[in-house]
């Protein structure tokens, strides 16, 4: 009983304060203004790399060859740029894009 005794009458404990309060809701705000922008961050240098991707040429062509007792045809493929092939398709700062009002 004696150490319940010493339990209920220590004052020695953290005290929720109004300045605590107002110092952690201060740092959460902080942290979710952080992440984001990092999220942001993140996006964009994904569409970048997207991007890149996109912008490769995968074209190809040559030529057959043709002897006298065989002959092998060319082939060829022409890459077209695709839709999304562009940067800045992903922005974080505007809300959905209703069919109506898509530029395409």
């Amino acid at each position: 009983m004696n150490l319940c005794t010493q339990l209920f009458r220590d004052e020695a404990g953290f005290i929720v304060s109004a300045e605590l309060v107002l110092v952690s809701t201060i740092a959460v705000i902080g942290l979710v203004v952080g992440l984001t922008e990092v999220s942001n961050g993140v996006n964009q240098e994904l569409e970048d790399v997207g991007a890149a991707i996109g912008s490769v040429n995968q074209s190809f062509h040559y030529q057959g060859v043709t002897s006298c007792k065989a002959r092998f045809v060319g082939s060829s493929f022409k890459d077209h740029a695709d839709e999304a092939d562009s940067e800045n398709d992903i922005s974080c700062n505007l809300g959905p894009v209703s069919e109506d009002n898509c530029p395409n």
